[in-house]
This record gives structure tokens, sequence and C-alpha cells, in this order.
């Protein structure tokens, strides 16, 4: 657990609590309130599925930690780096002592002339 640094991550409930390096602490804060509407919703799901997902321990009594990782498929050229990228995001949380249980991916459309598509890579640790 000693790669992961000190600062604020999301616990699995939503709250933001402090990881000193080495354990959870009882200093927490609230999430930031949502912005309204569509546009809202959008920033959420953005925020919460960026590509190079942050590594992050399990809250207090939990066993299980969700990222989300967003690859995008080249239209054109070679090699995505998808692979590298899923595998830098395993290695890092198997680093804190947990093991993938579960990954499932969806895909989406071109976004345009280059664009390639997206997938959004939905992975499960378990904490061993």
């Amino acid at each position: 657990m000693a790669d992961t640094q000190a600062g604020w991550y999301d616990d699995g409930s939503g709250t933001q609590r402090w990881w000193d390096g080495q354990n959870w602490t009882d200093q927490v804060k609230p999430p930031a309130p949502p912005a309204g509407g569509i546009s809202g919703m959008i920033e959420h799901i953005e925020k919460e599925a960026v590509s190079g997902a942050q590594v992050r321990p399990a809250a207090n009594g939990m066993s299980y930690v969700v990222l989300q990782v967003i690859l995008k498929e080249k239209f054109w050229g070679t090699g995505s780096g998808n692979l590298t990228e899923l595998e830098g995001v395993i290695n890092k949380q198997a680093a804190l002592g947990y093991r993938l249980h579960t990954i499932s991916t969806a895909s989406s459309g071109s976004k345009g002339i280059g664009g390639g598509d997206r997938i959004q890579a939905t992975l499960v640790f378990e904490r061993i």
C-alpha cells in the first residue's frame, strides 16, 4: 500500500476520505454538490470514468474496488496502447493487495473522422 500517495479519495460511499499513505483516517469531506440537469450528469460520468483510472484502496470494511477506464481505439495508425494502459491499472491495483475479479467492456461508435471507437472497461478488484 505504500505506492498510493496520501490524499483525498472516494471511500466507496461517495464521501471523500483522507488516505495518509498507509491507512484511511477519520477525516472526511462531503463531495461537491453536483451540477443540475443533463450537463451535471455528463460532468459526473466524465469525472468518474477517466482514462487511467485512479487506483485506490477499498473503504474501511469493504473488500472490493471498482474502477472504470475509458480507452480509445485508433481509427488509423498503429497501436492504441489500450492493453498497456489496462495492464498498468491492473498492476497498480495489485500492488495495493488486490486481484482482478471481473472485467467487462462496453463500446460506442466513432466521434467523427479520426475519432475512433471508445471502449469503457469496468474492472472489479477483490482484496486478497
